[in-house]
């Protein structure tokens, strides 16, 4: 679809300043508008009485969704301009100032000359806009479950660094954050008992129970002082666990949300029937790609998801492949996780002992296994086709 008019609004709280140019880059408007639907339809209707329009935002939620959701409703097309792909053309610019008109300018020039540099906006689809909120809750409770499980172990490196050591990764368990809030510390879970404790454990963790309660008596047994601060610490760790218990029901239950939302979109059968993409990455898929249809080919996605290597080559001194540090970190990470867990597919599986048997290290074989499958990701995306699977071929 060809344009006539091109809007750049760089979106703010309680304002906006939008910029309109024309194909000849003449600007039609530009005035800082309030973030309100009576301000955004009469800047969108005085464009539109000149010419088929193009909105472009810098940032197509939060602050930003209210104008998408206005040109959408008044039937005009919605694109978005990257932060990294701004920044870089308002270099190309004259001027250091950062100002709210000259950015509004930058976007909507970016759209009237490098068309190639938008991306899509699919929060028309109101199953991707449920999507959108319910993955970024879960990615806010994520990093406060990791931010009070740092914490505690902490706490208890401080106070007993055996008895952490023993713990580890499990220090984040149900059973062990049971323990925790029922007795407290060391200190209280050694006054427990061996035989209270285990009880704790064995109905949480029925498997690794027995083992993990000798192995944290004979951790308890290994420090006989006791370290400056461990009675406030002692009060302190149960109520810490018994956040990090509520933050986990919280993840449990949005999990279960973010199913549920993913099941109303067409393309969820398509996804997850691809080995290794669970609901929170096919929902990752979603929000970052669509349905593809915004990249010409899988090279383009795969240089966006940061996972392509870039060519370096500067005289006989710099030469060769190197892995892109650019790129949607979200978007490179569902797919480097998703690809680790498809290790248990055999065709994944051969395909990365290939590349290791070349020399490769662990990670980067997972890279180049990422690249691989974000080509097969593509095809089923465009092709709305579920996963059809492959022989593997021995390294």
């Amino acid at each position: 679809m060809s344009y006539e008019i091109f809007c750049g609004l760089d979106v703010g709280k309680a304002t906006h300043h939008a910029t309109g140019l024309d194909g000849d880059g003449n600007r039609l408007v530009d005035r800082e508008i309030a973030n309100d639907e009576t301000a955004l339809r009469r800047v969108f209707t005085e464009l539109t009485e000149q010419g088929t329009v193009l909105v472009v935002v810098d940032q197509p939620s939060s602050i930003g969704a209210l104008p998408i959701a206005v040109a959408r409703a008044m039937g005009i097309e919605v694109a978005y301009l990257p932060g990294l792909a701004m920044r870089r053309i308002a270099d190309l610019h004259p001027g250091n100032a950062k100002t709210d008109a000259r950015d509004a300018y930058v976007i909507a020039d970016a759209a009237r000359t490098l068309p190639h540099t938008l991306r899509r906006v699919d929060l028309g689809d109101e199953s991707l806009a449920d999507l959108s909120v319910l993955v970024g809750h879960d990615d806010d409770l994520a990093e406060q479950a990791t931010a009070v499980s740092n914490r505690i172990r902490g706490l208890l490196l401080q106070i007993h660094p055996a008895f952490e050591r023993v713990l580890g990764e499990n220090a984040a368990h149900k059973a062990v954050l049971a323990v925790l809030v029922k007795f407290g510390g060391p200190t209280g879970i050694k006054a427990a008992g061996k035989a209270k404790v285990g009880r704790v454990l064995k109905a949480g963790a029925p498997r690794m129970g027995e083992r993990l309660t000798n192995q944290i008596f004979d951790a308890l047994a290994e420090q006989t002082v006791v370290v400056p601060g461990t009675a406030a610490a002692e009060k302190v760790l149960p109520r810490l666990a018994e956040q990090l218990l509520g933050l986990q029901q919280q993840r449990k239950q949005v999990a279960t949300e973010v199913e549920e939302a993913l099941d109303a979109h067409p393309l969820s059968r398509v996804l997850t029937s691809m080995p290794g993409v669970g609901v929170r990455t096919a929902a990752r898929i979603l929000i970052t790609v669509g349905d593809a249809s915004s990249f010409p080919t899988a090279g383009h996605l795969a240089a966006y998801a940061g996972l392509a290597p870039v060519t370096r080559r500067s005289g006989s001194s710099i030469r060769g492949e190197f892995p892109s540090r650019s790129g949607n970190k979200d978007l490179k990470n569902a797919l480097f996780l998703s690809a680790f867990a498809a290790l248990r597919d055999p065709a994944s599986r051969a395909y990365y002992d290939r590349k290791r048997a070349e020399g490769k290290k662990h990670n980067a074989a997972i890279i180049c296994l990422a690249r691989r499958r974000t080509d097969v990701l593509y095809a089923m995306l465009r092709n709305n086709q579920a996963y059809i699977p492959q022989t593997p071929q021995a390294a």
